[in-house]
């Protein structure tokens, strides 16, 4: 894929010392500076009474920490601390697995030939590199198991088609075993395609829970997943989670997450819900991707929250780098349900947003108004080169506001260079707002903000009377 250096094209335009290797760790550096002048979120004791479900499926958030910064290496890419370890497992996973094709267990790509059993059989028990030859593969849901490779010829050669008979909670690949867990999986060179033509266009597109999605990693250690194209998955096109979700209230987090999982130049279009999410996971990279065009299906007509990237639930220390989203209903959305812990810790570096409804939207559904609990759990965004252009109205949440970014209810939010630039046939509206921080968000500080098209730049950033420790300066 050419995604990456399109991107990295299109953002160094917006923000010149994007392309500059100096220039990028500066920024960075300056916004890890204006996050540590902030005071971190007090923690709040849960109140939830312990029961059983709470020691199988569900633990305390304990963590409260926040990672170091990432780092631009000598080429210029930015990648966090703990990449290194990663790399490591790659290599390890390289050393211990056989190659075969998946030709030699009677696959055919013809597009309509069924090779589930083909595709079992070569990956067997794993220590295998699968390898897939072009073609078009009709296959059921597909589950690997530890120390396994699938390897396609590219996502315009290789394309693995969900079967017809296939049920509308299945996902096209996942791993083995949701509650054991899976370590060292890399996928890489294929499109995936979860065949959406196989239910009817009046009917939602997914099942619930971590079903239906293009490619789902559960309880997973350890992968990468490169160069992949999802198409009009049910729900999700990648999905990073643990076995189970959790939602037995604020300061709680699902047992059975994922970790030290990096996902690489993957596009996903046509999505029932989000193009990428995380749920109840730690270490998530998620860099060089392109999401855009959801279909929304996955929810009622009118309240879709369909978003780019979503950092969802429970999800912990997260790096986004080198993003595209466009068309949806959030670009990047960070954010919790009411009864679920916050994602927490995240850094964005580099992404650039395109017609979408809120282009960065953070927020903990249910912990906004003073009415409400405040959120134990949602802290920490740091976001250094977000790009914003022609945040619009949008038929997926009918009813939702188009704003460039909104905070609600986070604590502890450091962004420098920020650019938001409003459709021009706005110009003469006085109501065009482009930032809004509001309930209940505090000790946030945006910097180096550039915004146009908005005609009375006074009123372009709105801050609520409920939030507190907010500074805003413009460029």
């Amino acid at each position: 894929m050419h995604q990456t250096k399109a991107i990295q094209e299109l953002l160094t335009e917006i923000f010149p010392i994007y392309g500059i290797k100096e220039g990028k760790q500066q920024a960075i550096d300056e916004t890890e500076k204006q996050f540590h002048l902030l005071r971190g979120l007090a923690k709040r004791k849960n109140k939830k009474k312990v029961c059983l479900t709470d020691t199988f499926l569900s633990k305390e958030k304990i963590d409260f920490t926040s990672s170091l910064s990432a780092s631009v290496d000598s080429e210029g890419h930015v990648f966090p601390d703990w990449k290194n370890q990663l790399d490591k497992a790659m290599i390890q996973l390289s050393k211990q697995t056989e190659m075969v094709s998946v030709l030699d267990y009677g696959a055919v790509g013809d597009g309509m030939t069924d090779c589930t059993e083909a595709f079992k059989k070569a990956i067997s028990t794993g220590f295998r590199c699968v390898i897939v030859p072009p073609g078009q593969y009709r296959v059921n849901e597909i589950k690997l198991p530890s120390y396994t490779e699938l390897i396609g010829s590219g996502t315009e050669q290789t394309q693995l088609i969900l079967s017809d008979s296939a049920p509308k909670r299945a996902k096209l690949l996942t791993n083995w075993h949701y509650l054991k867990g899976n370590s060292h999986i890399r996928i890489e060179g294929l499109t995936l395609d979860w065949n959406i033509k196989r239910i009817s266009g009046n009917m939602r597109t997914a099942s619930g829970g971590t079903s239906s999605s293009g490619l789902t990693l559960a309880h997973v250690h350890f992968a990468l997943i490169r160069n992949v194209t999802v198409k009009d998955p049910g729900l999700h096109g990648v999905d990073v989670t643990s076995a189970f979700y959790n939602y037995l209230g604020d300061g709680k987090r699902a047992r059975f997450g994922s970790r030290f999982i990096w996902i690489d130049q993957v596009e996903a279009f046509g999505f029932g819900d989000d193009g990428i999410t995380t749920h109840h996971s730690d270490d998530i990279l998620i860099s060089n991707c392109f999401l855009h065009h959801p279909s929304g299906r996955a929810h009622k007509i009118g309240y879709s929250n369909s978003n780019g990237i979503e950092i969802d639930d429970g999800s912990q220390h997260v790096t986004l780098v080198n993003n595209l989203s466009a068309y949806c209903f959030g670009g990047v959305e960070i954010k919790a349900h009411q009864t679920s812990s916050a994602a927490s810790d995240t850094q964005i570096i580099g992404h650039l947003s395109y017609r979408d409804n809120r282009s960065y939207n953070f927020r903990h559904i249910g912990h906004h108004s003073l009415a409400d609990e405040a959120s134990c759990s949602a802290f920490g965004i740091r976001g250094t080169f977000l790009a914003s252009y022609y945040p619009q109205a949008t038929s997926l949440y009918a009813i939702s506001t188009k704003r460039a970014l909104v905070i609600s209810a986070y604590q502890k939010v450091a962004i420098t260079h920020f650019f938001a630039q409003a459709q021009p046939i706005l110009t003469t509206s006085s109501k065009n707002v482009a930032i809004s921080i509001q309930y209940r968000a505090g000790e946030v500080t945006i910097k180096n903000i550039q915004l146009k098209n908005y005609p009375e730049v006074e009123n372009a950033v709105q801050v609520s009377s409920t939030t507190s420790h907010v500074q805003v300066a413009y460029k």
